[in-house]
């Protein structure tokens, strides 16, 4: 503070309770967490080192925290104090700028760091000035307006946010839904006790509609074409075979209670308030927990492909970074690690049927049909290895657990994609398509910043407007969960798949 006595002097002929805050300032600020203290104190600097909070004022916060439900947060957790600091003037201006700020900074960053939570998470983290944003919507008495501002305002989050209003209103309204019980599978056209539960699970997410429900319980235990229909479209929400068995893993799916599902949701929102909220037009991103990619043009979705990404004990990390090059019919330079433990225990018999050669201690696998990359690669700048490539194996493409790879993302139909991303400029895609016909390696520049963003979302809203859900394959629901404190209880991934082939040693 600046100017101690002289402040002292003038407050004490107008305002001894002003008085009284300064001369506390010091210690009361001590009791607030180490993380907080300097936004607090730039915010009394700003202000004069005087209260700010009045009646009206601190209603105003309150209807803001009003809203923390909207982001899967608990206005208890950050206000729930300010009633027992009520009787001493000091402490409840002190500790209402401490929650405001608290909470600011939970909705505009999110509540823990992410590289606590994730082995590597590299993307650009969203940064706001707080003490300076909220001082201003003091001035201008838009405190719930600011408030708002904060969380991301892009369509996927609004949507998973009206997604988990949804789902806490029908754990209050309905105790969410009956628990669904493990059992023998439940073929088409079969019977079975579970139908009438089943039925009241599907109408509670929308999977099925009121009317048809009533209707179908009114006949019993029978599973026949219609709901069968329903089935089809939840396994089709979750990331499931679309098959209409009610088999291992759809029954694991249908056994998470509500609650689980409302705090997987909280989980995701936490993940996108991490992120940075301007995005690049053009961007290419992929869910690692869906195993899907889409392309963005002009801030629109306007392709999207499959996509096989790392398994869980080689897990695709999360990225953000430039996209500057396509690789026309690549060779391999092998990763250390793959080589040693995959392919030279195999001798040179292998490396030979594989067109794998060694120069200076490196695996290089030639370029070719049956090439690891297939005909294309697409490079990123300082990528850790990380990149996104066609594959000759494409029956992976085909399941709906395709989390099989080393760590890169290998693309479905990954020459037309690459097509696409170098048909703005016909000379680019003219060298692209000849290097393709005479199988040349060649290297062609973009000409233009592609960013892509490699992201980990379990819960997301789909085409439908219904959430979608897809199992916590690399567990960090489960640490972000423990980081958090929420208890959550989710189910455990089905392989549809048999795992790995030994001969799929590819990135």
């Amino acid at each position: 503070m600046t100017s101690a006595a002289g402040f002292a002097a003038r407050a004490q002929t107008r305002d001894p309770a002003a008085v009284a805050f300064y001369d506390s300032f010091n210690d009361r600020l001590a009791r607030l967490p180490a993380t907080l203290q300097p936004d607090v104190r730039a915010f009394y600097e700003m202000n004069g080192w005087r209260p700010v909070w009045n009646a009206e004022r601190r209603r105003s916060l309150l209807a803001a925290a009003g809203r923390a439900e909207r982001h899967g947060l608990s206005p208890d957790d950050f206000f729930g104090d300010l009633e027992r600091a009520a009787s001493d003037p000091a402490g409840i201006e002190m500790a209402t700028t401490g929650a405001a700020l608290t909470y600011a900074r939970v909705l505009a960053e999110g509540r823990v760091r992410p590289e606590t939570v994730e082995d590597l998470w590299e993307m650009q983290k969203n940064r706001v000035d707080l003490p300076a944003g909220l001082n201003d919507a003091l001035a201008q008495n838009r405190l719930v307006d600011w408030f708002e501002t904060l969380a991301p305002t892009d369509i996927g989050y609004s949507n998973l946010s009206a997604g988990y209003v949804r789902y806490r209103r029908l754990i209050r309204d309905n105790g969410g839904w009956p628990a669904f019980r493990a059992g023998p599978n439940i073929e088409p056209g079969g019977s079975d006790p579970r139908v009438p539960v089943l039925i009241q699970r599907l109408v509670a997410e929308g999977d099925l509609d009121a009317a048809a429900g009533a209707r179908l319980a009114s006949m019993g235990n029978v599973y026949g074409p219609e709901l069968e229909q329903a089935v089809r479209s939840f396994q089709t929400r979750h990331g499931l075979v679309s098959d209409g068995r009610i088999g291992t893993g759809t029954q694991r799916s249908l056994s998470a209670s509500a609650e689980d599902r409302a705090r997987q949701i909280a989980l995701n929102l936490e993940r996108r308030r991490w992120l940075k909220r301007e995005v690049a037009p053009e961007r290419i991103e992929v869910n690692t927990a869906a195993a899907i990619m889409v392309y963005w043009k002009d801030g629109r979705p306007v392709h999207s492909n499959r996509v096989v990404v790392g398994s869980p004990s080689n897990q695709t990390p999360s990225l953000e970074k430039q996209f500057a090059s396509v690789v026309a019919n690549p060779p391999w330079y092998v990763p250390a690690s793959i080589a040693r433990n995959e392919i030279l225990p195999r001798g040179p018999g292998y490396l030979a049927s594989q067109n794998m050669y060694i120069s200076n201690g490196q695996v290089i696998q030639r370029a070719g049909p049956n090439a690891a990359l297939g005909y294309v690669k697409f490079e990123l700048r300082d990528s850790y290895a990380i990149f996104l490539h066609d594959t000759p194996t494409k029956s992976a493409f085909n399941l709906a657990m395709r989390q099989r790879s080393h760590g890169c993302v290998r693309v479905q139909d990954a020459v037309e994609f690459a097509r696409l991303l170098l048909s703005p400029d016909p000379a680019l895609l003219a060298q692209f398509d000849e290097a393709q016909a005479t199988r040349e390696t060649k290297r062609i520049q973009t000409g233009r910043e592609i960013t892509v963003r490699l992201l980990y979302w379990t819960a997301f809203v789909d085409g439908q407007g219904r959430v979608a859900f897809r199992e916590d394959v690399y567990s960090r629901d489960e640490k972000l969960a423990e980081a958090l404190g929420i208890a959550v209880s989710l189910p455990k991934p089905v392989d549809d798949g048999r795992g790995r082939d030994a001969d799929d040693v590819g990135p």
